[in-house]
């Protein structure tokens, strides 16, 4: 399945988030910080990551709809997106 580029940086600079919150999360373990702005983090963390998921699910689906021989051809036929989808869900 192809992303368009615009969406692949998109996903990049969100993942690079993720990374900065996962590396705040054990700096506040180190630190010995309060358990409920530990959790409050890990949620944030957590919600930024699965909106990574929706987003490059969202993109192939929108791509399987426009080229769905290319999807096919390409191992993706529009069920098997949905199934990923549904594995977000």
């Amino acid at each position: 399945m192809e992303l368009p580029e615009e969406v692949t940086d998109d996903l990049r600079r969100r993942l690079r988030r993720v990374e900065g919150q996962v590396r705040g999360i054990e700096a506040m373990l180190a630190e010995g910080r309060e358990c409920r702005d530990i959790v409050t983090q890990l949620s944030a963390a957590t919600k930024a990551l699965e909106q990574v998921g929706f987003r490059m699910i969202a993109s192939g689906l929108a791509y399987c709809l426009e080229n769905p021989e290319k999807a096919e051809a390409s191992g993706y036929p529009l069920d098997e997106v949905q199934r990923l989808f549904t594995k977000l869900a």
